[in-house]
């Protein structure tokens, strides 16, 4: 099993979190089934950018990102060169440490 550790997000997750998953499960998975609520508004489809997640640590251990995927993340809030889509990003052997961003543009919307 790989560790992810989750960073403390205000909403979701405020002491942070420490999770395991199996290799092949992604992101978005993992924090879901480990009751972190995630948005996913396109159900894990690829077709939005709510599940952005900032890889703090392990990045580079992840497959790389598609072309659909890059022109998502270049929509989502807060994007860093270790941005991904939580429903795209695959954990694989090596431990991974992620923080969730603030915002994302739903919440953007809802609160302005």
């Amino acid at each position: 099993m790989t560790q992810i550790v989750v960073l403390p997000h205000p909403m979701l997750c405020p002491d942070g979190a420490v999770i395991e998953a199996e290799p092949g499960t992604s992101i978005c998975d993992a924090l879901l089934e480990n009751d972190i609520e995630i948005e996913h508004a396109c159900e894990k489809s690829c077709a939005c950018t709510t599940c952005h997640v900032i890889v703090r640590e392990g990045f580079n251990s992840l497959e790389a990102s598609d072309e659909l995927e890059d022109d998502l993340l270049d929509k989502a809030w807060g994007l860093t060169a270790q941005s991904r889509l939580s429903c795209q990003a695959l954990v694989e052997q090596t431990d991974l440490v992620v923080e969730i961003p603030k915002y994302t543009i739903n919440h953007a919307r809802e609160n302005h």
